[in-house]
């Protein structure tokens, strides 16, 4: 049964962040294109969900808001909390 359950919280954590990836990546070409954008609250939020690896990760690749200071310091600190709650979690069982 536990195994299982680390299968579910990996996909989950994949698909999380491949959502993460395209808002960021949908984000991005709506910026370019001067139309309606993601909420910066929507991106910090499916950050705070898992998604902080792939908000990362597309930050970088289409050097989207790596300017803002709540997006350059703020998704790494969500990600640097997401890692202290595992490591915790991890030692709990």
């Amino acid at each position: 049964m536990e195994i299982q359950g680390h299968n579910i919280a990996a996909w989950y954590l994949a698909i999380i962040n491949i959502v993460a990836v395209v808002i960021y990546g949908w984000d991005k070409l709506c910026a370019i294109r001067k139309r309606w954008r993601v909420p910066e609250m929507t991106l910090l939020v499916v950050a705070l969900l898992g998604g902080s690896i792939g908000a990362i990760a597309a930050m970088q690749v289409f050097r989207h808001k790596t300017l803002h200071l709540k997006f350059k310091y703020g998704v790494p600190f969500i990600l640097a909390l997401q890692i202290v709650g595992l490591v915790v979690l991890g030692h709990r069982f």
